[in-house]
């Protein structure tokens, strides 16, 4: 039955597959429905409905880098965050006196008597001082971009963390027992790593990236002979080994299996890493009730 006063459209004539309530002659080119002008999007071809725009937006795969991350165009954005981070816990530092800075760095007994080991991962964001957060953030600035950029926003990250595990692994292992230790040395190193491995992969000019290494290397294991104080030569040798393995292994990952060995070594750095862990906290239980 039809309504006094409401027009009738003719029983051929196509509506719009979202509002029956609107005649058009136009289709989306893709699957051919009609569409009204509120539903069509122009393509390169005629227009399309939204339905298909949405389908063809989700199949359309990510541009990847060279090494399997997820291309990102425009700020370093993780790199930016990580030096937001150390900015802000320094300010913590400040602001709480020691507190902070003792009940986060790295502090083997800590960790072995009473199982604090979030210091193996919070010694990475504490520094001693304006000057030794200055120097890590500039080298972060300068030597994060590129390899965030070449890796992809995950790669990157993963290899940041397990360069800063690695430096207090290695604290851990081998630093004298009451010797606390902060800084984010130990992941700028591994960093420091990476670039030169990456960068020769790429074919790029590396040694500027060597001589800062090595002069880097040098100041760490001269400067306290020279008066610069204590430098944990652990933490850093440690993160510098970690971040140049850990890039070793996705930037000559096989292109076929490139996902599956990147994130296996990664893991498998890891697992390591936990043992070590265990194995010095063992032995570390073991001296403490002997002595």
């Amino acid at each position: 039955m039809n309504t006094p006063g409401t027009p009738q459209l003719p029983a051929q004539t196509p509506t719009c597959y979202r509002h029956p309530d609107r005649p058009t002659y136009v289709s989306c080119t893709r699957c051919g429905r009609p569409v009204c002008p509120e539903c069509m999007r122009s393509a390169a071809v005629g227009h399309q409905c939204v339905e298909c725009v949405n389908e063809g937006a989700r199949s359309v795969r990510a541009e990847r880098t060279q090494f399997g991350g997820v291309a990102r165009s425009g700020a370093p954005i993780l790199t930016y965050a990580l030096i937001a981070v150390n900015v802000v816990m320094f300010v913590l530092q400040m602001a709480s006196g020691d507190r902070v800075t003792e009940e986060l760095t790295l502090w083997a007994p800590g960790i072995a008597a009473y199982d604090q080991y979030y210091r193996l991962v919070t010694s990475a964001f504490l520094h001693y001082g304006l000057m030794h957060l200055l120097f890590n953030m500039w080298a972060l600035y300068v030597v994060g971009p590129p390899l965030e950029q070449w890796l992809g926003r995950l790669r990157y990250g993963a290899l940041y963390a397990l360069s800063a595990l690695g430096g207090s692994v290695l604290v851990y292992l081998l630093t004298p027992v009451n010797v606390p230790t902060a800084g984010a040395s130990g992941a700028i190193f591994g960093l420091f790593g990476a670039i030169f491995v990456v960068a020769r992969k790429l074919n790029l000019d590396v040694r500027m990236i060597a001589a800062v290494v090595v002069i880097n290397l040098v100041f760490t294991f001269a400067g306290p002979a020279l008066g610069t104080g204590a430098i944990s030569w652990q933490g850093h040798v440690g993160g510098l080994i970690t971040g140049a393995g850990i890039a070793a292994a996705y930037v000559y990952a096989p292109s076929a299996r490139r996902n599956a060995v990147q994130a296996g070594v990664s893991v498998a750095v890891l697992l390591v890493f936990l043992a070590l862990i265990a194995w010095r906290t063992s032995h570390l239980l073991t001296m403490f009730a002997a002595a």
